[in-house]
């Protein structure tokens, strides 16, 4: 069943309080020297009424209600009328100026408002005999504070569990976006993997079915050594694959350590075998982090790659010297000017590596000819590196 709306509910609340107010002021005996509400065209009836029926617009406007309420309650005990429940739709209108309102605001309007109506509640009672039925105002005063605070009670607790929401929703957003952000970044990894192995499995390979060919009649033996050579490429290959693509399976069968230094040498006899004149010089004395050995690992095969592929034979240089802080590679060649002048993905995805370690990376033609990829990579690093 649905529940009406809130218009439709304020006002059949509003009617309710009318008719109590009404009903409960003419069942309670007449105080001594009040005037009967019939008096002044039934004047007393109509504001009992009308501090009632005002409530249909209380959560519109919370302020207009109020103040209107204690106007027609200061009118009604000025005039005289004889004591009653007439409180009853000004303290749903105090409850209403502090729940619905903006907390601050609404509380200094309804404290001016309290001490306005104790001040003229204070002075219509100045004259009441008994002296005891005094207790009227205090009642109201009490009341009337008791409202307010009931209504900032509610407010503060709706707000809290608004922010608390909010909160809850920022943190979701949050986690997502993070979740989205280590997708991407997986993804990224996942296919500077792919490129850097395939690349140069499939230089390698090249070069090698190349010499077979050539060979193949003229020299078998070595032509035999070529089709070894290709064998062994692409098995490390598919083997580098299957690792790199491991991730996205639940299970971890075949699984092998990310390549780092220890493997630079694998790098430097694939390449020889490829037709490359290459001298290593590799200075790595002690241990480096694992991230810092593969991304090393990563930027001499991707730059032995670039060489096969775009000068050929040639003379290659691969300087590996671990200092205090930093790890320096550098991979030089002395091709023509041209070779791999223009920054590809291979250069790209060197470049990121570096970054993402917090290094930086160099890779442009020699004045006198040739190439040259120049890396630093610190050894302590706090950057959140994929393996």
């Amino acid at each position: 069943m649905r529940r009406p709306g809130a218009l439709v509910q304020d006002l059949l609340l509003g009617c309710f309080v009318a008719v109590m107010q009404v009903q409960g002021t003419l069942a309670k005996p007449q105080d001594v020297g009040s005037r009967p509400l019939a008096e002044l065209g039934h004047l007393g009836i109509a504001l009992l009424v009308a501090s009632g029926l005002i409530l249909a617009v209380r959560r519109r406007w919370p302020v207009a209600v109020f103040v209107t309420s204690a106007l027609i309650s200061l009118a009604y005990f000025v005039v005289g009328f004889s004591d009653g429940p007439g409180w009853i739709g000004l303290f749903v209108a105090l409850y209403t100026l502090t729940a619905y309102g903006d907390g601050r605001r609404s509380l200094l309007i309804a404290g001016a408002g309290i001490a306005v109506l104790a001040t003229g509640w204070l002075i219509v009672g100045a004259d009441v005999e008994p002296r005891a039925a005094i207790g009227w105002v205090f009642f109201r005063i009490a009341a009337s504070v008791m409202a307010a605070a009931l209504g900032e009670s509610v407010r503060s607790r709706r707000v809290a569990v608004a922010e608390a929401l909010e909160r809850a929703a920022q943190a979701e957003r949050t986690r997502e976006e993070e979740a989205r952000s280590r997708v991407d970044a997986e993804r990224l990894r996942i296919a500077r993997e792919v490129h850097d192995t395939v690349a140069h499995a499939i230089a390698i390979i090249n070069v090698q079915a190349g010499v077979t060919a050539y060979m193949l009649d003229q020299r078998p033996d070595r032509a035999r050594e070529a089709l070894v050579t290709i064998e062994q490429t692409s098995a490390q290959a598919l083997q580098e694959m299957r690792t790199v693509l491991g991730v996205l399976r639940n299970d971890d069968d075949g699984r092998v350590p990310h390549p780092g230094l220890g493997q630079v040498h694998e790098l430097a006899v694939v390449a020889r075998d490829a037709g490359l004149d290459l001298t290593l010089d590799a200075d790595t004395a002690g241990e480096v982090p694992t991230s810092v050995g593969t991304t090393a690992y990563r930027i001499v095969q991707e730059a032995l790659t670039n060489v096969i592929r775009h000068v050929g034979p040639t003379r290659v240089t691969v300087t590996l010297n671990r200092r205090a802080d930093v790890l320096e590679v550098l991979v030089t060649n002395t091709g023509p000017k041209s070779a791999a002048t223009q920054p590809g993905r291979g250069i790209t995805g060197m470049t990121e590596r570096c970054e993402l370690l917090g290094g930086d990376l160099t890779a442009a033609p020699l004045p006198a000819g040739g190439f040259e990829v120049r890396a630093r990579l610190p050894l302590v690093t706090n950057a959140a590196v994929p393996a």
